[in-house]
């Protein structure tokens, strides 16, 4: 069936009902509902039955504008949910979905309580760690309002207010600019208008302009941006961590990856500053969401329908095959082997007894969660054969614009490739010179108050996205979590590691080593080299003290960074021109690429029948599918697509990372499931379950909803051998992991003393 997907939607905001009614209490077997709504559940499930059995997910990140389209597939599923309610992201389930810094939420109570997971929380239990009171391992539950605890200056919620298609803003009349450095900046200026006009005498709203099916489509995004986010109740690591490093990316999962946080706003209903200006927490009260999703009272059970929201950042399916060819050929491969240095650093420093370990342990965690995942990657699309997958599709495209009245589109197409060759043919050299300015968080800082300076010389309206008068709070919070995440010990090994690779690359490729590094001329670039120097920097820096940080952040000027005595500033004003020369190079190759990156978008749209979604940018999105394990006609225990408590504590060591607390034990053997138990699982209580819905980063604590729209779980992995489509879309071997909302209630209800959390939730407690 032939359906167009690309499609322009202006939604307009709309309010809605509170839901203010508990859902039903907890009863013997799942969640306790009537014998007559239990039966018309089942005959509506069956009926649906055989299609969700045999469905094929064909995967998708949807926009909420192309829900409609998918109204005759729920039908069929049985969904009880309406698809085209979920055009509208301003209404009941969407609106409470929320933007976290990198992860997704969702709002659960009238009182601005977001569940998310656990690994999207490290950041604010390590601002408040120290080496007498590590919460990174040990967790926190706030008893009370008044001891929920700051997430960090630089947490953010983002609520979604409004959306708008200015595609015709964006793009009409760019090609009738003939400069590709001039046409670049005409639609950075168009855009920074819309953002402007959208946050005019609008204090509290945050927008974006968002480019969808490679600048095909913009979309003019409005946001509440909630600054003030307190920690509200985050399980111990031996919990939301459980199986770590060695069952991150696998199948079969313990894994309790879940927390609580609580966005708070001023008295009068809008955002406000965390902290006061001598320091102490605000006098804030919680926000009150206008929706919030409402606990499942039934858990699930294989072929049920899923459906994940939340805000994916990244996939690469609207790609060249060449393109995809020099990923798999060198920029993994590259990644990989980096990947793995930075990793053994972190790894060596993580028992170190003091912050350093502290550090150490939450950028391992990130640090190894990537490298897998590049991994499966390069292993799906060679060994697993997606890449000839690719390039049978990107030989449609090619023979659809060959034919006649493609012309235009064929030109585009060839232009897109040959910029991207001119990119790969320069990828070692621009990934050396950036893994060396971004190795150090010291440099990285330098060279960001010099840009703080250039920038504050222009007049706001002509200053680089970034580096507006709209920004520096953002910049300000980061500048204030920076020694809280900060460790000399690790930055020194990293920039070092960073430092000795560009050293082994030719001359030719690394002109502005020598001027980062002051070397004069005829010095020997080497290890020794690179060593002196580091001891020296190290030993004088200034830009470690908060207050040198943010004075130069805050009001900084040129001549004020020249005559700084900090050598990492002096570094970055060094290669500064490199810098700016560099930019200039990109801005051409960006301005010519506006032009022709939607050609090729569109002509995959046309050979695939118009079922397209664009690739995940960090935009609200909607995925659905089944719960289904690997291998659904299997009878192995690896295979089902549900983890039980048992399994839990049979992986159990009392080692790291295979530690589950001493009290989830002795539940586990006393089987104390109370109404979480699941018969149909033998009366086990569920753990984790898979589902074959389309995910990828960013969806890292995305609301799991079931046919009705209720909570169910939250998405929190994939597995290894479904990662690759991210590039290559393959329903046969891709898979999400999912924490089990009957796991979360279980651990708080009998375990960790959450009983006014669970209520909060509109659940009734029936554990002690």
């Amino acid at each position: 069936m032939t359906r167009t997907l690309l499609v322009v939607a202006v939604l307009a905001s709309c309010t809605g009902n509170k839901q203010t009614a508990p859902v039903e209490s907890l009863g013997s077997t799942h969640w306790e509902r009537t014998a007559t709504t239990k039966k018309a559940d089942q005959k509506a499930a069956d009926a649906a039955l055989p299609f969700r059995t045999a469905f094929q997910d064909p995967g998708g990140m949807w926009l909420p504008s192309q829900m409609p389209l998918q109204a005759e597939t729920f039908k069929k599923m049985g969904v009880e949910l309406d698809a085209k309610q979920l055009a509208n992201p301003l209404a009941d389930p969407l609106a409470a979905i929320v933007a976290l810094n990198g992860c997704t939420g969702s709002f659960v109570s009238p009182d601005g309580l977001i569940v998310t997971n656990h690994h999207c929380v490290q950041r604010g239990l390590q601002q408040n760690s120290s080496k007498d009171s590590n919460l990174v391992e040990a967790g926190f539950l706030a008893k009370a309002r008044g001891d929920e605890l700051p997430a960090g200056a630089a947490e953010r919620v983002l609520v979604a207010q409004a959306f708008t298609d200015v595609t015709k803003a964006m793009r009409d009349g760019l090609e009738d600019v003939k400069d590709p450095i001039a046409r670049k900046e005409e639609s950075e200026k168009r855009s920074k208008t819309l953002i402007a006009n959208c946050e005019k005498n609008r204090p509290g709203i945050r927008c974006s302009v968002s480019k969808l099916f490679g600048g095909g489509m913009y979309q003019l995004i409005e946001n509440l941006e909630i600054r003030d986010v307190r920690l509200v109740y985050v399980p111990a690591r031996s919990v939301g961590n459980y199986g770590g490093e060695i069952d991150n990316w696998n199948w079969p999962r313990h894994t309790g990856d879940w927390s609580f946080e609580r966005a708070y706003v001023g008295k009068d209903g809008m955002p406000a500053d965390q902290l006061t200006k001598d320091g102490k927490l605000a006098d804030n009260v919680p926000y009150h969401p206008k929706h919030f999703l409402k606990i499942a009272s039934q858990g699930l059970k294989p072929a049920d329908f899923v459906m994940v929201t939340g805000y994916p950042g990244r996939t690469n399916r609207i790609a060249t095959a060449a393109s995809v060819h020099h990923e798999i050929e060198w920029s993994l491969p590259n990644s990989i082997e980096y990947a793995k240095l930075r990793y053994a650093i972190l790894e060596a420093h993580a028992k170190d007894p003091n912050d350093t370990g502290i550090k150490a342990t939450v950028a391992k965690q990130t640090s190894q969660n990537f490298l897998a995942k590049d991994e499966g990657i390069l292993a799906g699309m060679t060994k697993g054969g997606l890449i000839a997958d690719k390039d049978a599709l990107d030989a449609k495209i090619k023979a659809l614009v060959a034919k006649p009245g493609h012309e235009a589109q064929q030109a585009a197409i060839a232009k897109l490739e040959a910029l991207e060759a001119d990119a790969q043919h320069t990828a070692p050299t621009d990934r050396a010179r950036g893994n060396t300015f971004g190795g150090s968080r010291l440099l990285s800082t330098a060279l960001a108050l010099v840009r703080w300076a250039d920038e504050r010389t222009k007049s706001d309206p002509e200053r680089k996205p970034g580096f507006q008068e709209r920004d520096l709070q953002r910049a300000v919070g980061a500048a204030k979590q920076f020694t809280k995440s900060y460790d000399r010990t690790l930055d020194r090994e990293l920039f070092r590691l960073a430092l000795v690779r560009a050293i082994a690359m030719p001359d030719a490729e690394r002109p502005w080593l020598a001027t980062l590094l002051d070397a004069k001329k005829g010095q020997k670039l080497d290890e020794a080299f690179v060593d002196k120097t580091l001891d020296a920097w190290y030993k004088t820096q200034l830009i470690e003290d908060d207050k040198f940080r943010l004075d130069l952040l805050t009001t900084g000027t040129s001549t004020q960074l020249k005559a700084s005595k900090d050598p990492f500033v002096k570094a970055a004003l060094r290669v500064w021109p490199t810098v700016k020369a560099e930019e200039k190079k990109e801005d051409a190759r960006v301005g010519e690429l506006l032009l022709v990156t939607p050609a090729y978008a569109e002509a995959m749209r046309e050979v695939l029948s118009g079922f397209l979604s664009p690739d995940a940018n960090g935009t609200l999105r909607v995925t659905y599918g089944t719960v289904r394990g690997l291998k659904p006609e299997s009878k192995d225990e690896a295979d089902r697509p549900f983890t039980v408590a048992s399994g839990l504590a049979a992986k159990a060591t009392g080692k790291e990372p295979f530690d589950a607390p001493q009290k989830v034990l002795d539940a586990i053997k006393a089987k104390t499931y109370g109404p979480y138990a699941d018969a149909a699982l033998g009366g086990e209580l569920p753990i984790d379950f898979m589902s074959d819905v389309d995910i990828t980063n960013g969806n890292s604590g995305s609301p799991t909803l079931n046919s009705r729209g209720e909570l169910v779980g939250l998405a929190f992995d994939g597995t290894l051998a479904g990662i690759a489509s991210d590039v290559v879309w393959n329903s046969a071997s891709t898979r999400t992991i999912h924490v089990d909302v009957r796991y979360i209630l279980w651990t708080m209800d009998l375990l960790d003393g959450a009983d006014h959390l669970v209520k909060e939730m509109g659940v009734f407690p029936k554990l002690k």
